[in-house]
């Protein structure tokens, strides 16, 4: 039987195992451990190596003994920072940290609920649908984790995402794309007390620029903002470089390339109004993706909610996770929460009874 004991145990264990982005070592040691233990097939890539991470994604199999279609449940396992030397503490139906650190419920959280579920599998000799897991490193860290996945590894194509925050129900099933971009204007340095007029001011220059952008919520599927700015010096000198630092997610292919293109106009006019020089440059950092709620995984999902009492709530969100990524490579994906609350922060905290809902969903979707 599902065990609340064992799981709070578990999340305990992991959260207590440092594992920034980049240095997933020690917790993929344990985890492969732990699933090659319960006699599951564990593959691991070198996706580490291309970005100078220390660990690579994890796929597991574990081979079923009934006809249903295969599932793979994916969480990540690196922590935002600060997380080093964790100190959980159990506040009745809260678990939080002492205040020094994030408590990495995101996403450890999704690693313990997915490892509990499966424990019960295996001790319960069920029948069960084939069930692959895939635990990514550097998902905090630009996704680089999954940007390096190949897929090889990993036949099935549909993914229970552990990674949202709130009570259960939700279900996110569509996410942007996300385009980053930076703009340098080069002025020309003079005398700001002496001779101003022969300068150009590249503050000023970017000012004018950045005025005339589309910046916030532009539409229901689209946002923009400026992240960083800077450049300039001593007040006594005109300023000849500046840079700044964008982005642009939007759920729809043209309307982001539309925004783009808007904001490099801005640029170009005021580096024409000013007689000052221009370098705009841009990238896309992860595709969009969307789930269709007629579909096979998402129909699973809603039954598996219904059966614990939980009533479904399709939504959109407008951040960027690993199921971006993977729906590059053919994947789709239904991302899930968990119980969690103020990821990021170090006053993180879950909620056990949620957790535990949470947990019976999983584990529903693992036979059902």
């Amino acid at each position: 039987m599902l065990s609340q004991e064992r799981i709070i145990d578990t999340f305990i264990k992991l959260v207590k195992i440092d594992s920034p982005s980049g240095e997933e070592r020690q917790i993929a040691d344990y985890l492969i451990k732990h699933l090659e233990d319960r006699g599951l097939e564990v593959k691991v890539d070198n996706a580490g190596d291309k970005f100078g991470g220390n660990a690579g994604n994890i796929v597991a199999h574990l081979k079923g003994n009934n006809t249903a279609a295969p599932i793979t449940f994916c969480a990540h396992m690196d922590q935002v920072s600060p997380c080093r030397g964790v100190n959980p503490i159990i506040d009745g139906n809260i678990i939080r940290t002492d205040g020094t650190t994030t408590l990495g419920a995101d996403d450890k959280l999704g690693i313990a609920i997915i490892l509990e579920a499966l424990e019960d599998i295996i001790e319960s000799n069920c029948e069960h649908r084939d069930i692959y897991i895939l635990f990514t490193v550097s998902e905090e860290e630009s996704l680089l984790g999954a940007k390096q996945f190949t897929g090889e590894n990993l036949p099935c194509k549909d993914l229970i995402v552990l990674d949202y925050l709130g009570k259960p129900g939700a279900v996110a099933y569509k996410a942007p794309a996300m385009e980053k971009m930076k703009c340098t204007f080069k002025g020309k340095k003079a005398h700001a007390g002496i001779e101003p007029e022969k300068g150009i001011n590249a503050i000023v220059v970017a000012s004018d620029a950045i005025s005339n952008m589309h910046i916030g919520r532009l539409d229901e599927l689209t946002t923009s903002n400026i992240g960083r700015i800077e450049g300039g010096g001593a007040t006594n000198i005109v300023t000849d470089s500046v840079t700044f630092t964008a982005e642009i997610r939007s759920h729809i292919a043209d309307r982001l390339q539309e925004e783009i293109a808007h904001m490099e106009k801005c640029c170009k006019e005021a580096a024409e109004k000013f007689g000052a020089e221009y370098e705009f440059t841009h990238e896309n950092c992860y595709p969009p993706f969307s789930l269709d709620l007629e579909s096979d995984l998402y129909k699973l999902t809603e039954k598996a909610m219904l059966k614990e009492g939980i009533t479904p709530e399709p939504i959109v969100i407008g951040g960027g996770s690993d199921a971006n990524i993977l729906a590059a490579l053919g994947y789709q994906s239904a991302i899930l929460s968990m119980g969690m609350y103020e990821p990021h922060a170090v006053t993180e905290y879950l909620k056990i009874d949620e957790m535990m809902d949470t947990l019976k969903v999983v584990r529903n979707m693992m036979d059902i």
